[in-house]
């Protein structure tokens, strides 16, 4: 919370002032900031560009028609879609997919993933669990437990941002629930509204607009003028290191300019295409200007950033929409990918990219397919992982998994492991039932050996 001077206060010092600037966190989203870096240098963590990019397809994209076609089996099954080769030999996809094809050698497919839900929600693949729970204990999410172990990478840049607006079916819009972690780790949520509103509009701290921080000059005059009543007083340095750390927070510029997309080449956002923040029926935006904010956001220092596209929930007619939803999905996630190879990026910013569940082998009366948890893919990048290849297969109707069965959580275990996370031997004090008590990050911490 950020005050500027404002009611007059008598201290225990007998110093009469105004209110003193109240650094207690940027907490738009809940990020504590002081509490943050004080974690940080607890841990002896220092500032790191390993992050995480999570892309959630709402509503459970169909792993046959995209990543996992079945060319030989029957009509009903393989869909109306052809195949295309990719740059990896013996690896073929979606034919409506051509970039994605063409970057596959910097991807790698999973294609064998279990564990998906019935239901349509955002928390397995944000938390592992389906419902977010384990037992009867609410789960954080994955940017969460990255917020509490490493904290800020950098001053001015929350550690876990969540570019997910308020969907109509509410449990899609999940943005990452902080469990027992506490609202200090909660994502910090830049636009919650659906719309095209702009997201620099969109974004308040704690009722200040950004708007309002970009006048340097007139933030700066303040703290001045703020500065010469403290001057003397043993107020300022009674102020311990970790607020005095918050307070430069939030005078960065870093998260203002990395929202700042007319900042970028041209050529760059064109690559990227832009799309609309307006969401698609009861689903997420077909957003391309997602992507870049993505990489923007994890250069200025955020740990990792989730973003939600489409709607893929077409238990009718699924081909016809589904044109609109694959062109502007092929752009943006493959000018992401790329972009990140040539800003010598790859190595350390992962790609994950999911959906809550597979869809039936079959195609249903109505011509769409429906909820089919039973297996799933995923698509990976980066990070330093070994790409090129697919792991896992399913079986001929692509109703189940036939080798190599991965689950969610051993995806989740991988980016932890990327970031420098033992996902294993990690534990994170929460209060849990009234106490406090050391928690595991995963039931199945066992990264991807094949990717790792």
């Amino acid at each position: 919370m950020l005050i500027f001077p404002g009611e007059r206060r008598r201290l225990c010092d007998g110093i009469s002032r105004r209110d003193f600037l109240r650094v207690g966190g940027l907490v738009a989203g809940g990020v504590s900031l002081p509490a943050l870096l004080e974690a940080e240098a607890a841990a002896g963590i220092r500032s790191s560009r390993k992050s995480v990019i999570m892309v959630f397809l709402v509503g459970g994209a169909p792993h046959i028609d995209l990543f996992d076609p079945k060319p030989d089996a029957p009509a009903e099954v393989r869909g109306e879609y052809k195949t295309i080769e990719t740059s990896v030999p013996g690896i073929r996809i979606c034919e409506h997919l051509p970039r994605i094809a063409a970057a596959m050698h910097r991807m790698a497919l999973i294609r064998s993933l279990e564990g998906g839900t019935e239901d349509h929600a955002a928390h397995i693949c944000l938390t592992g669990y389906p419902d977010g729970k384990n037992g009867s204990i609410e789960w954080p999410s994955f940017g969460s437990f990255v917020s509490r172990i490493q904290g800020p990478a950098k001053a001015g840049v929350p550690p876990f941002v969540s570019l997910a607006p308020e969907m109509k079916h509410a449990p899609w819009g999940v943005a990452g629930p902080h469990g027992f972690l506490g609202p200090d780790h909660a994502p910090f949520q830049p636009q919650r509204r659906g719309t095209d509103a702009s997201l620099l509009q969109d974004m308040v701290l704690q009722g200040l607009s950004l708007e309002r921080l970009r006048d340097r000059g007139a933030l700066r005059a303040s703290f001045d003028r703020l500065r010469c009543g403290l001057d003397g007083s043993e107020v300022v340095h009674a102020m311990d290191s970790f607020r005095r750390q918050a307070f430069e927070v939030v005078t960065s510029s870093r998260l203002v300019q990395a929202f700042e997309l007319e900042r970028e080449d041209p050529r760059v956002r064109a690559r990227y295409g832009i799309g609309s923040t307006e969401n698609v029926t009861n689903g997420g935006p077909r957003c391309m200007d997602h992507f870049l904010l993505a990489r923007r956001l994890v250069e200025a220092g955020a740990r990792c950033v989730s973003l939600a596209f489409g709607h893929w929930d077409w238990h009718s007619e699924q081909y016809r929409y589904l044109k609109d939803d694959l062109p502007p999905f092929d752009q943006g996630l493959s000018a992401l990918i790329e972009d990140l190879h040539l800003r010598g990026l790859d190595r350390d910013v992962s790609v994950v990219v999911w959906g809550e569940m597979g869809r039936t082998p079959r195609i249903n009366k109505n011509g769409g397919r429906d909820h089919w948890p039973k297996v799933s893919s995923a698509l990976v990048a980066g990070g330093g992982m070994r790409v090129g290849q697919a792991i896992g297969a399913t079986s001929r109707l692509g109703d189940e998994a036939a080798d190599r069965p991965v689950h969610y959580q051993n995806v989740l275990a991988t980016l932890y492991h990327n970031l420098g996370i033992d996902p294993k031997a990690t534990r994170v004090t929460g209060q849990v039932f009234g106490r406090t008590e050391p928690m595991p990050l995963l039931d199945k911490a066992e990264p991807i050996g094949e990717l790792i």
